[in-house]
């Protein structure tokens, strides 16, 4: 055969340079992998890898600096958006953002994430909300849902006694500092879609001095919710959607009604 007469394959995909070599030590099935991969992308494609910087906290987003190949920062735990307050108001020019989960973001931190939201800071904060303590036992978190077993609440969650779970996203879209606020998934390929471009769009509004872009993603913690991962997605579509419905919920500063 003539080799000039082979045509090269049409390359569709090909993985983001911005994330590194490194085998994802999540658990099979977990959306964490896929939204670092997003994030990344993003990064990517509007060519500011040098002029991002990112911060993640403790928990499961700690992994983020193995995966994530730009300038990555540690923060204590809850205090993501104080540190990326700091960053941002030293080096205004960069693009700055968070990536926390629901135990960190809402409970440990919900003093810093509010504080942050309400002074209209520009930062990107990105929370993974699975609805429970994931690295650390399985433990019952604010985002967890009402009768929703976990290590801490064996017999499910009794609101009487526990509280009501937190919908942190429609509680910072109150706060005038906040100016696009959305809820998004991971778990099908047309989630993905949905949530990358929501990622695009609260990068780009971040050079606009707009005020906060915040963006929850609804994942699944099969192994905490002691379910295999197909289980986790399914348990997922069925009971916190309804609870924390995806979409956006504040653009351009206004308050979406439904």
């Amino acid at each position: 055969m003539n080799i000039e007469m082979i045509k090269p394959e049409n390359l569709v995909y090909t993985k983001t340079k911005l994330m590194t070599d490194n085998a994802l030590s999540y658990c099979p099935g977990c959306g964490h992998g896929t939204a670092h991969r997003i994030i990344m992308e993003v990064i990517d494609e509007m060519g500011i890898q040098e002029d991002t910087i990112g911060i993640a906290p403790v928990g499961c987003s700690v992994l983020a600096y193995e995966f994530m190949n730009i300038d990555m920062q540690e923060a204590s735990h809850g205090r993501a958006p104080a540190l990326a307050t700091a960053v941002k108001r030293l080096w205004p020019d960069k693009y700055v953002f968070s990536y926390q989960g629901d135990g960190d973001l809402a409970a440990i931190g919900t003093a810093e994430t509010i504080h942050a939201c309400n002074r209209g800071e520009n930062i990107v904060m990105i929370f993974i909300n699975n609805g429970i303590y994931g690295m650390t036992g399985g433990q019952m978190a604010p985002t967890t849902l009402p009768n929703m077993k976990t290590a801490t609440s064996p017999y499910g969650r009794d609101v009487k006694e526990m509280g009501h779970p937190l919908k942190m996203t429609e509680l910072i879209a109150q706060l005038p500092g906040t100016y696009y606020v959305t809820r998004q998934a991971v778990h099908k390929p047309a989630n993905v879609r949905k949530t990358k471009k929501a990622i695009r769009k609260a990068f780009e509004l971040s050079k606009e001095n707009v005020g906060v872009c915040f963006i929850e993603i609804v994942s699944n913690c099969n192994s905490g919710w002691k379910m295999r991962p197909n289980e986790a997605n399914i348990w997922m579509e069925d009971n916190m959607f309804p609870f924390f419905p995806l979409g956006d919920i504040k653009v351009d500063g206004q308050l979406i009604t439904k």
